[in-house]
């Protein structure tokens, strides 16, 4: 299997699972951006307050983009925002009981799809990880990099890079 075909199985295998999330979110009755700000609130590591700042920083989103999903959780009744106890000047998100229960059903959904998805998923990524190296252990050059560097034009402009992933993901 060339590098190509690896990742592109495995781009596959991402798009089957996103397909079934997509899906999932749509008959609960949430957008696929609020079912992650949903996640994204119930899951924020200890020590991080679940500020729309670092919402949308985990998301990699706008600012605004993150106001537009709160505000239509909240009419909907999923989410409530909340002063700080030790600064009332900020504004916290919770998950009301709604938000629960309904993260709660679709976390479970997607936690049995990823148990059927896992052996493809894994398999498919254990290629890509492979892909990319010579019989001696080198990393093999793909074409469009720098023989100087053995870099890509992407690797070369770091932002260039996370937008170009970015992108990728919203596909």
């Amino acid at each position: 299997m060339s590098d190509y075909q690896a990742l592109a199985e495995f781009r596959y295998q991402i798009r089957k699972f996103l397909h079934f999330s997509e899906h999932a979110v749509a008959a609960a009755g949430l957008e696929r951006g609020q079912y992650q700000l949903m996640l994204a609130i119930k899951g924020i590591p200890e020590g991080v307050r679940p500020r729309i700042r670092e919402l949308a920083n985990r998301m990699q989103i706008q600012h605004h983009s993150a106001v537009e999903l709160v505000n239509r959780l909240e009419s909907g009744g999923f989410v409530r925002r909340d002063r700080a106890q030790d600064d009332r000047r900020e504004v916290l998100l919770v998950l009301t009981p709604k938000g629960e229960r309904v993260l709660a059903e679709l976390a479970l959904h997607h936690h049995e799809e990823l148990r059927s998805a896992a052996p493809g998923l894994v398999a498919a990524l254990r290629r890509v990880m492979q892909g990319g190296k010579e019989r001696d252990g080198s990393r093999r050059r793909f074409r469009g990099t720098s023989p100087a560097s053995g870099e890509s034009k992407i690797q070369r402009g770091g932002r260039a890079r996370a937008s170009v992933w970015q992108r990728s993901l919203r596909e």
